[in-house]
């Protein structure tokens, strides 16, 4: 398997650059008998498009999403599921002048050293957050699969720069509030003061970065493969590979290091007759294996790297310092739209290792269908 696929039984190869033709993925190993359509993926594909335009970047592509395998007749057919969005909103003359200037906080530099200069250096090329429409694509395959299995995942912003979440969050506010904004975040009154945030440093030419927590609930109890495919590991690379991602923690993460063993560890408890954690500082993860509690994980995003403020760099044609300032289209915040991109992220892994597990099957019968479309029916 190569660097552009991940996964051991749903196996998710995505391909395409910022400026090329087009971005996509390749889902193999989706169950058949899964009832999906084009319009589950645009639903989640719409979702990386806030809707205030002053926060986001001007290139605004309307990622039409076009299924070229794997449905047929509003089923999953077990072939592999190739769906892709066409780049349409390019302007590759933004980035003549960064041909030789390779921008600060971006892989310019490094990728051109790696291969030799045959990269596409236009908006990044691979290395740019264009990819994650592919990432959203086969999450949206992802989330079809876990909710017939009553798994459900949800992701939103709890910091924009300084600006950080301090109400305590209903699942009901969760569900009803992060996509009725455009920071992505459940509290609105939070929501407005990122959006101000945001605001001021884009009038200042910079940018500001921020935090996506991401939850799963209804997992069950042992899901993963230690040590070297544990849960915990699966996922952080996974959300390692979202571009601007610099740290990820499950549960209290970094807080543990303060704290005295009777503090940080979960104890247990009975609850109608069944096991329960008393609490979730581990994040629902312990040894690499779920452990029926919530999945908590958050991500630190940083700053956009492309700022319209002079930075110091080097021409590389002539080895001779000097300076740019990133013309083009950028978004003075990323945070927003990593929301759902963490979310299908998460996902993807989980649906991988639930296959693993066993807890999802290679066909979906008629019978595991009928029993969710009696659950969807009582709802």
């Amino acid at each position: 398997m190569g660097a552009n696929s991940i996964g051991k039984e749903f196996v998710v190869t995505c391909f395409g650059e910022s400026h090329g033709r087009c971005v996509g993925a390749v889902i193999d190993g989706c169950p058949a008998g899964l009832p999906l359509t084009e319009e589950d993926i645009q639903n989640e594909l719409d979702k990386r498009l806030p809707p205030n335009r002053e926060l986001v970047s001007a290139r605004r592509e309307k990622d039409t999403v076009e299924v070229l395998s794997g449905l047929f007749e509003g089923f999953t057919t077990g072939a592999p599921i190739c769906a892709l969005v066409w780049n349409k909103q390019t302007v590759s003359s933004d980035y003549d002048q960064m041909k030789h200037k390779p921008r600060p906080g971006h892989a310019d530099y490094p990728a051109r050293i790696k291969y030799m200069g045959f990269n596409d250096y236009r908006g990044g090329g691979r290395f740019s957050g264009r990819i994650t429409a592919a990432y959203v694509i086969a999450g949206a395959v992802a989330k079809k699969l876990l909710e017939v299995f009553g798994v459900e995942v949800l992701a939103y912003t709890t910091a924009i720069g300084d600006m950080e979440l301090q109400a305590t969050l209903s699942l009901g506010d969760v569900r009803a509030n992060t996509y009725a904004n455009s920071v992505r975040c459940p509290d609105l009154d939070a929501a407005e003061k990122m959006t101000e945030t945001i605001l001021k440093a884009k009038k200042e030419g910079d940018s500001v970065g921020g935090i996506v927590e991401c939850v799963a609930f209804n997992l069950p109890v042992g899901v993963g493969e230690p040590v070297f495919d544990s849960l915990d590991a699966d996922i952080a690379k996974m959300l390692f590979n979202v571009p601007a991602v610099k740290g990820v923690e499950f549960g209290i993460g970094f807080e543990a290091a303060k704290m005295k063993g009777s503090e940080n560890n979960d104890s247990y408890g009975m609850c109608d007759d069944e096991i329960e954690l008393l609490s979730n500082n581990a994040g629902g993860v312990l040894g690499g294996l779920s452990s029926g509690a919530p999945l908590v994980v958050r991500v630190a995003v940083k700053p956009t790297s492309s700022i319209s403020k002079e930075q110091k760099t080097v021409d590389l044609s002539t080895l001779e310092d000097a300076t740019i300032q990133v013309q083009g289209r950028h978004d003075p915040c990323i945070v927003p739209k990593a929301v759902p991109v963490v979310e299908s992220s998460v996902a993807t892994v989980l649906v991988d290792h639930l296959i693993r597990a066993g807890f999802i099957p290679k066909v979906l019968g008629v019978e595991t269908i009928g029993e969710y479309y009696d659950i969807k029916e009582e709802d």
